[in-house]
């Protein structure tokens, strides 16, 4: 593969990965047009979100199988017309039941993006530097914290929050070109691979029976839901709460990304030194610090927006060495099933995304103490499975050790 592909190929699969952020992040700011707009409340229209959570963690499971069976390119240009459609449709829609109808299937669309992009790192890219390819993700999926709400911001104000849903079509038509264009059929397809539900459920099965899976993957997805947590609840609290204008509310989630940005070119650097585990060892600890800090301090009342700001950007930095390292070694152990495996992960990081959504919806007290305290649990809980994570694969790398120094006869 030369360079120029390389780099590509590379940025393409952000753009895949990034498409998904981009249509949650970007409307956020019309959340009050929206409401007014539909004759609903900003409750309501929350429940839009949610439902594109749920959406994406269902569809995920769908893709899986089907990528291994019919290969990656074609399921993938059915995902992106899926959303492209229903896109319009949310950008149609007359009451708030139905956009939030259309958010469930413009992520079932989405998803196709997400679940093809992590396999093909795995199918292109050596092993090895996986957690390398996914950190670069990152540089183009982090561009959405900053562009989008900012844009979705300018566009809602000036063009009604409709003109959100049709950028976002126009931005899957992209990279349905790019996909078309740039991107290698990574994997053929295999008609050896059945679609029978029996055997569909057993490759799931033998997936989640494989322990360093199973363990990275719950902990990456509590790791992202406190992330999910703040992006559901961050217009309430910033724009009702601390007064920041809508315009405005785009730079607060810019600042967060860049801290996700650094950290994530910080993270490869790193590799080339330190591996994957060693690296979650320590940035673990400051994620569960910063979350249970936001919720002490917001408990107590003894934190501004500043404050606020500080620790949602240290919370958030973090991600930037979780994402890579976790996805990595959840897709380690595997060299088939890697479309199911891949699917698996983003259903787990997106059903306990939605989980923390809708808490913070359900738990909406006019307060910021809702979403603080779920992105407490989140840091808490992934902090626990990182750990156990940890001890699992040392574990392995000992006996793997033992079992080289045994003399052979």
């Amino acid at each position: 593969m030369s360079i120029k592909n390389r780099g590509a190929i590379i940025f393409t699969l952000g753009a895949l990965s990034a498409l998904g952020p981009f249509s949650i992040d970007m409307y956020l700011p019309g959340f009050p047009s929206i409401a007014d707009h539909l004759h609903t409340t900003i409750s309501r229209v929350q429940l839009s979100l949610s439902s594109y959570f749920i959406g994406i963690s269902v569809g995920q499971l769908f893709f899986g199988p089907i990528i291994d069976r019919f290969g990656r390119k074609k399921p993938l240009y059915l995902g992106l017309i899926f959303y492209l459609v229903a896109s319009i449709g949310c950008m149609l829609s007359p009451s708030v039941e139905v956009l939030i109808g259309l958010r469930f299937l413009q992520a079932l669309g989405s998803c196709a993006g997400s679940v093809i992009a992590r396999a093909m790192v795995r199918d292109i890219f050596p092993v090895h530097e996986n957690a390398k390819i996914f950190s670069m993700l990152i540089l183009v999926v982090a561009i959405s914290p900053i562009v989008a709400p900012t844009a979705g911001g300018y566009m809602s104000e000036a063009f009604g929050w409709q003109s959100i849903f049709l950028a976002l079509s126009i931005i899957s038509a992209v990279i349905l070109y790019l996909s078309y264009r740039i991107l290698p059929e990574s994997k053929a397809a295999d008609p050896t691979m059945s679609l029978h539900p029996r055997k569909i459920l057993s490759d799931f099965k033998f997936v989640l029976q494989t322990k360093q899976f199973i363990l990275y993957v719950v902990a990456a997805g509590l790791s992202s839901a406190g992330m999910f947590a703040y992006i559901s609840g961050s217009s309430f609290v910033l724009i009702d709460l601390y007064g920041v204008n809508a315009k405005h509310f785009g730079w607060f989630f810019a600042f967060n990304a860049s801290g996700l940005i650094i950290a994530s070119q910080v993270n490869r650097v790193l590799l080339s030194k330190k591996s994957s585990e060693s690296i979650l060892s320590v940035t673990s600890v400051i994620q569960l610090v910063a979350a249970l800090l936001l919720f002490i301090l917001t408990y107590v009342d003894f934190i501004g927006l500043t404050g606020i700001i500080l620790l949602l950007f240290t919370y958030l930095t973090m991600q930037g060495f979780s994402f890579p390292n976790t996805s990595a070694l959840s897709l380690a152990p595997f060299h088939t099933r890697t479309g199911i495996a891949s699917s698996l992960m983003g259903c787990f990081q997106m059903m306990i995304s939605a989980i923390a959504s809708v808490s913070v919806s359900i738990f909406h007290n006019n307060t910021a103490l809702p979403m603080m305290a779920v992105i407490a649990c989140c840091g808490l809980l992934g902090f626990v499975f990182i750990s156990m994570a940890l001890k699992h694969t040392k574990a392995k790398a000992d006996v793997q050790v033992a079992l080289e120094q045994v003399p052979v006869d």
